[in-house]
């Protein structure tokens, strides 16, 4: 398997424009079997000025989630003692919105739906360069709640709200929690609200780069914003069947 490092890889200068809110580096934690890939995946984000620590198996993984309280994760989905999809589940039970990166060797359609479904935000399919693997994770903290971020403002939208400081979002005065890239859909969505949006335009905005053409990603996350946005309300997101997605107020 060939990778490569990226580009910044020989100087060590942090990226201070993802860096916690509070100035301090940002935390992954690095979860993979195969030891030369996780030095080499840790390596290439420690270049990002990224505090790492690494794990081999599941159980180590979840300790050290524990201890070391990551901002994101990077999982590979086969590990020796318990799948990768488990772990998450694990995890997310302690840390609902933590950002997952899976690595996955599958590059099925149905196999990464199915990483996605069990709460990975993304995923990268082997062999893969470690420059893919740092610009998805940076993807991932912008959409985060950790990293500082600009223009933050609160959103109203009908009876639906979002106060992007505190990342909390209410409809009808519920509060309502999401995962860091449902967030950032919703956030798109609301800041062009009763603007017709196509699914090109939300994966190039939500997901930062080419996800090589699998719009349905977009289906998948605009059926888990309605059932926790829509369930059992008035609907207000809205498919405009040949041209993509809107959100208004719901009447």
């Amino acid at each position: 398997m060939t990778f490569v490092i990226p580009t910044n890889a020989g100087s060590p200068r942090a990226k201070a424009d993802l860096r916690r809110a509070d100035g301090s580096p940002v935390r992954v934690l690095v979860v993979d079997d195969e030891p030369s890939l996780a030095e080499l995946m840790s390596l290439a984000l420690r270049m990002e000025g990224w505090e790492i620590r690494s794990a081999g198996n599941s159980v180590d993984a979840i300790r050290f989630a524990r201890e070391f309280r990551p901002d994101a994760v990077v999982l590979d989905v086969m590990l020796p003692d318990m799948s990768g999809l488990e772990v998450i589940s694990k995890l997310r039970a302690e840390s609902p919105t933590l950002p997952v990166l899976f690595l996955t060797a599958r590059d099925a359609v149905e196999d990464r739906i199915a990483g996605l479904t069990a709460g990975g935000d993304d995923y990268v399919t082997k062999p893969f360069s470690l420059e893919e693997v740092v610009l998805r994770m940076r993807a991932l903290l912008r959409r985060s709640a950790v990293t500082s971020a600009h223009d933050r403002s609160a959103l109203v939208v009908g009876d639906l709200t979002m106060d992007e400081d505190s990342r909390e979002v209410h409809r009808g005065g519920e509060p309502i929690s999401l995962t860091a890239t449902e967030f950032e859909l919703l956030r798109f969505l609301m800041r062009n609200p009763k603007r017709v949006l196509s699914k090109a335009q939300i994966l190039d905005r939500v997901w930062s780069y080419d996800f090589g053409g699998q719009a349905n990603i977009v289906e998948l996350y605009v059926s888990y914003l309605r059932k926790k946005i829509d369930a059992g309300r008035k609907p207000m997101i809205h498919t405009m069947r040949g041209a993509g997605y809107v959100i208004k107020p719901a009447t």
